[in-house]
Protein backbone atom coordinates (compact mmCIF):
# COMPACT_ATOMS: atom_id res chain seq x y z
CA UNK A 1 0.00 0.00 0.00
CA UNK A 2 1.84 3.23 -1.62
CA UNK A 3 2.22 6.52 0.68
CA UNK A 4 0.21 9.41 -0.56
CA UNK A 5 -1.83 7.38 -3.20
CA UNK A 6 -5.08 9.46 -2.58
CA UNK A 7 -5.79 13.31 -2.49
CA UNK A 8 -6.62 12.74 1.05
CA UNK A 9 -2.92 12.29 2.06
CA UNK A 10 -1.89 14.36 0.50
CA UNK A 11 -3.62 17.03 1.78
CA UNK A 12 -3.55 15.79 5.23
CA UNK A 13 0.56 16.05 4.90
CA UNK A 14 -0.12 19.96 3.69
CA UNK A 15 -1.90 20.61 6.79
CA UNK A 16 0.72 19.15 8.89
CA UNK A 17 3.57 20.33 7.05
CA UNK A 18 1.83 23.96 7.47
CA UNK A 19 1.27 23.70 10.64
CA UNK A 20 4.84 22.69 12.00
CA UNK A 21 6.55 25.20 10.07
CA UNK A 22 3.85 27.59 10.26
CA UNK A 23 2.52 29.70 7.11
CA UNK A 24 4.94 32.79 7.45
CA UNK A 25 8.41 30.63 7.67
CA UNK A 26 7.38 28.40 4.24
CA UNK A 27 7.90 31.11 1.43
CA UNK A 28 11.22 32.23 3.05
CA UNK A 29 12.28 28.29 3.29
CA UNK A 30 11.41 27.95 -0.16
CA UNK A 31 13.43 31.47 -1.28
CA UNK A 32 16.16 29.32 0.41
CA UNK A 33 15.82 26.13 -1.33
CA UNK A 34 15.56 27.88 -4.95
CA UNK A 35 18.74 29.82 -4.01
CA UNK A 36 20.55 27.16 -2.96
CA UNK A 37 19.51 24.42 -5.99
CA UNK A 38 20.19 27.73 -8.44
CA UNK A 39 24.08 27.59 -6.74
CA UNK A 40 24.14 23.90 -7.28
CA UNK A 41 22.91 24.26 -10.87
CA UNK A 42 25.87 27.16 -11.61
CA UNK A 43 28.44 25.13 -10.02
CA UNK A 44 27.80 21.77 -11.48
CA UNK A 45 27.55 23.74 -15.14
CA UNK A 46 31.16 25.66 -14.31
CA UNK A 47 32.93 22.06 -12.92
CA UNK A 48 31.47 20.43 -16.24
CA UNK A 49 32.87 23.41 -18.40
CA UNK A 50 35.94 23.53 -16.60
CA UNK A 51 36.32 19.92 -17.53
CA UNK A 52 35.86 20.32 -21.05
CA UNK A 53 38.39 22.43 -20.93
CA UNK A 54 40.95 20.46 -19.83
CA UNK A 55 40.13 18.12 -21.99
CA UNK A 56 41.14 20.63 -25.15
CA UNK A 57 44.08 21.51 -23.62
CA UNK A 58 45.73 17.81 -23.35
CA UNK A 59 47.35 18.16 -26.95
CA UNK A 60 50.62 18.90 -25.00
CA UNK A 61 51.52 22.27 -26.15
CA UNK A 62 52.07 24.47 -22.85
CA UNK A 63 50.37 27.51 -23.13
CA UNK A 64 52.26 29.44 -20.86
Amino acid sequence: MPFLREPSHILLLLIVIVVLFGAKRLPDSARSLGKSLRIFKSEMKEMKNDGDEKKDDTDGSAAR
